[in-house]
């Protein structure tokens, strides 16, 4: 197999599962977040400070993997 196959099969495989996983990590940290709220109203504010960051660095995650893709696009000419 030459690694230009490789390449066209992984890339889009890595960016799908880097997106579904980032998904469902987001998922769970609204979900835990939501919940913390509603047994602790009074700390509204610091739960969704430390859910804002968390999630952008969940999404961090996503955007270096399309940018990793996009980099190795690049060797499939």
């Amino acid at each position: 197999m030459d690694y230009r196959v490789a390449l066209a099969i992984g890339l889009p495989l890595t960016v799908g599962i880097a997106a579904v996983a980032s998904a469902f990590a987001l998922g769970r940290a609204v979900a835990a977040a939501m919940d913390a709220t509603g047994r602790q109203p009074e700390a509204a504010g610091k739960i969704l400070l430390t859910m804002v960051i968390g999630s952008a660095l969940i999404e961090a995650i996503t955007i270096y993997a399309l940018v990793f893709a996009f980099s190795l696009a690049g060797k499939l000419q």
